[in-house]
């Protein structure tokens, strides 16, 4: 019997995957793409078809309303759930599918709207009842969360007895020409970058002020390039699964300008979440900015270079000292070729389909609620080598490191 897969998210993320679900429709079956603006589902089945030509169904969703979502689930009957809107949507989809009794996957943790903080704990509690309902629960299966979290534990399986330390590494090259913008949801990048950064170490959290620690890497076929430490959430399911760790810390490339553009807006009080009074009108300031900046959906055509994103760890093999980078290069300009998004929206977009359909296939099964790296990683790093992620693992000598400076940023 054929599968019947629903996407729910048609920003640039959900183009990727549509266009990847259309690409592998032999185990995705009949494909169905909801949002709560069906114009923009339309578009995308659109260019798929003319890719493709695979035919989507569209349709309109409220993904805030688990009511509106059974609707949609009792009309269309899914076998599995690609989340891909925003995460302040995961636990109404979640709760749904629990209902429904369809398996789910997501990209990134839940955020509650009104608070800028993302962890995995609401989605952990949904375990037992997605063991009830005898489905799968799938989080973080984009790139990071996602591949990263993959990378790590491929490393511990082929690698490693224990690996010591860890920090994930961010690279983003890319150029699209806007003295200011974001390469994915505005809200979501602002809350997550002007954060306070956290790592862990020895067992306890340690935080640090938004873009504090700075260290300048060499990124392969990049470049030397200025990285700053983040909070990230897929750190917080690696440190209950990764033996051995000691610490492990997340690092993404910023330039200046987008720093200084940053802090500009952050001084003003353009990146808060709370409602203020603006003319008698309430109006949230993040809200407000993300209507004046570009859609992130729009910068596929105009972005130039590179991503290069992986894991640098140390551990023990065989009672000897290791050091591993495993990582992956894409090119903006090839990822819009073949899917019409930039590659920010493409290392996230085709990890969701690898994850959907290595459910579907039956190849990771499971009741309940899971982080990504608790599967065999093997059959998911095939895939992403025959997907258009292709990925690389670099041995260093004994005290070799890419870390170029380790520095506190200058301005803060």
């Amino acid at each position: 019997m054929s599968k019947k897969t629903l996407i729910i998210g048609a920003g640039g993320v959900g183009n990727v995957v549509a266009f990847k679900c259309a690409m592998n429709v032999k185990s995705f079956g009949e494909i169905t793409l909801a949002s709560r603006t069906v114009s923009k589902c339309d578009t995308i089945a659109k260019n798929v078809l003319a890719k493709t030509g695979v035919s989507l169904r569209t349709e309109t969703i409220d993904a805030d309303s688990v009511a509106d979502i059974l609707v949609l689930f009792n009309k269309i009957k899914p076998d599995i759930v690609i989340n891909v809107a925003l995460p302040y949507q995961d636990l109404t989809i979640m709760d749904a599918c629990s209902q429904c009794g369809i398996d789910y996957l997501d990209t990134a943790n839940y955020e509650h709207p009104n608070t800028a903080k993302f962890e995995y704990k609401e989605q952990w509690a949904r375990d037992e009842q997605f063991k009830d309902a005898n489905i799968m629960g799938l989080l973080g299966s984009g790139f990071d969360p996602g591949v990263t979290n993959l990378f790590c534990a491929y490393a511990q399986k082929h690698y490693f007895d224990e690996i010591h330390t860890i920090d994930i590494l961010d690279c983003n090259a890319g150029d699209h020409g806007y003295a200011f913008a974001t390469n994915f949801n505005p809200e979501i990048n602002l809350r997550e970058v002007s954060a306070k950064g956290r790592y862990w170490e020895n067992g306890v959290w340690i935080e640090t002020e938004p873009m504090e620690i700075k260290q300048v890497w060499d990124y392969p076929e990049i470049g030397a390039k200025d990285s700053y430490l983040l909070y990230h959430e897929e750190m917080e399911s690696l440190v209950k699964h990764i033996k051995g760790l000691k610490r492990i810390r997340f690092f993404m490339t910023f330039g200046e300008s987008y720093l200084t553009h940053m802090k500009c807006l952050e001084n003003v009080g353009m990146l808060g979440i709370k409602e203020v009074e603006h003319k008698g009108q309430k109006i949230v300031p993040m809200e407000f900015l993300a209507t004046l900046l570009p859609d992130p959906a729009s910068l596929g055509n105009r972005t130039t270079g590179k991503t290069n994103i992986g894991i640098f760890a140390k551990g023990i093999k065989d009672g000897k000292e290791r050091t591993i980078y495993i990582y992956q290069i894409s090119d903006h300009e090839k990822c819009y070729a073949e899917v019409m998004s930039q590659g920010v929206s493409y290392t996230t977009g085709v990890p969701a389909m690898i994850g959907a359909k290595l459910i579907l296939k039956g190849i990771w099964q499971g009741k309940g609620v899971f982080n990504i790296e608790e599967f065999d990683p093997d059959p998911f790093m095939d895939e992403l080598n025959t997907q258009g992620l292709p990925w690389q693992v670099m041995e260093l000598a004994k005290g070799e490191s890419r870390e170029v400076v380790h520095t506190k940023n200058t301005l803060l």
